[in-house]
């Protein structure tokens, strides 16, 4: 499963015991789940006001970053395209894999240090990720542009024949050039119509040079012809050629400017490429750094929680829950009649929302409100969004 979930109980007479208990009732009796002690510092408490107002702050953090989290790993996705299958081998977090750094979360002291307070902590991750975020939306946005302007000059050389460019297919022994007088325009006609073009073409004005059209190229729909005429005739010509439904297409021989729209392309592609490579290595390490700063703030998120449902001093275990997932139903009715005690309103455990009175601080604004604390971790980070 992709999902987890962190609760915390009260330490019996030691936390070792609270786990063993927990433990031996749901993984080694029934083998509902697998379980792992979610380590937590000592963290600074505060007041219970500062817990109160910080457990709603720390609701709403949770959402944004697990929204950025999600927004880099999809990009990513995006960014791979052909390659992205290999998206998941990919999202990595301290270069292990997602389950892997869950299950041996350790706090990372160098940058979120436990001497500052809670508050603080906080901060430093809104920071920290508010960054991720606006750099994410200027690398996005620079390489998005530059993946349309390729994508548009690719489009430009596919297509139907009426709209795509025409400068790859035609070469300079096609036009008439330097002269004076005449000019070589280029035709679409449609398929049906092409024996049409070639018997009736020199009769569509005076002035046209007799056997100057030659078949270029042509597609399911469409053929494309020159022809050569007298300048001064051009425009009548557009005008009697659309009448018979032979489209003329503006297009000027310029070698130099050929040349250009192939350097640009090239150019474009160079650049992608370039992009590319450091692209994909920032996101990967700034997923991580996401990813890393999602799961310390649902360790504050149960600290809060604790001290708030359990009291002071601080003694609760923190447990990592890894449910098997044809058990997710027994598993929550074991939790409930180890825990159930905890919560006098609820006998049987479990409070809907729709019975719940939004009290800050102490959980109850969730979806779902059981007399342990609870959290859910989801490390599928991509199929479950759309961002």
């Amino acid at each position: 499963m992709s999902e987890y979930w962190i609760i915390s109980a009260p330490g019996d007479k030691t936390c070792q015991q609270t786990f063993d208990t927990m433990n031996n009732l749901t993984s080694k009796q029934h083998n509902l789940c697998s379980n792992y002690k979610f380590h937590i510092p000592d963290l600074k408490v505060g007041t219970l006001d500062q817990l109160v107002g910080l457990s709603d702050d720390l609701g709403k953090l949770d959402t944004y970053v697990e929204q950025i989290t999600r927004k880099v790993a999809m990009y990513l996705g995006e960014v791979l395209e052909d390659q992205r299958d290999k998206l998941q081998e990919n999202l990595q977090a301290n270069n292990t894999d997602l389950p892997l750094y869950l299950t041996r979360f350790q706090w990372d002291m160098a940058k979120y240090p436990i001497k500052q307070s809670l508050r603080n902590i906080a901060d430093i991750i809104s920071k920290q990720i508010g960054q991720i975020d606006g750099d994410l939306k200027t690398k996005s946005q620079a390489y998005n542009n530059l993946k349309g302007n390729l994508q548009n000059l690719e489009k430009k050389k596919t297509g139907s024949l009426l709209t795509r460019n025409l400068a790859d297919l035609v070469k300079k022994e096609h036009f008439i050039l330097d002269s004076e007088y005449l000019t070589t325009l280029l035709v679409i006609v449609p398929k049906a119509m092409a024996n049409d073009w070639l018997a009736n073409y020199e009769k569509i004005t005076d002035m046209i040079v007799p056997r100057s059209s030659q078949l270029i190229k042509e597609d399911p729909d469409y053929c494309l012809f020159n022809v050569t005429l007298f300048k001064k005739v051009t425009e009548e010509f557009k005008l009697h050629a659309r009448e018979r439904k032979f489209i003329v297409r503006d297009f000027v021989y310029n070698e130099e400017e050929l040349a250009a729209g192939k350097n640009e392309m090239t150019k474009l592609m160079t650049d992608k490429k370039k992009q590319f490579g450091p692209l994909v290595r920032w996101l990967k390490v700034n997923f991580s750094e996401a990813f890393c700063a999602l799961i310390h703030v649902k360790a504050l998120r149960v600290f809060v929680e604790s001290v708030l449902r359990y009291g002071l001093p601080v003694n609760f275990q923190a447990i990592l829950i890894e449910p098997n997932k044809k058990s997710v139903k027994r598993l929550r009715d074991v939790l409930n009649q180890l825990y159930g005690h905890l919560d006098g309103a609820s006998a049987g455990g479990h409070v809907s929302s729709a019975d719940n009175v939004d009290i800050p601080g102490l959980g109850f604004g969730q979806s779902e409100y059981y007399p342990y604390v609870f959290y859910k971790v989801n490390i599928d980070m991509v199929e479950q969004t759309k961002l």
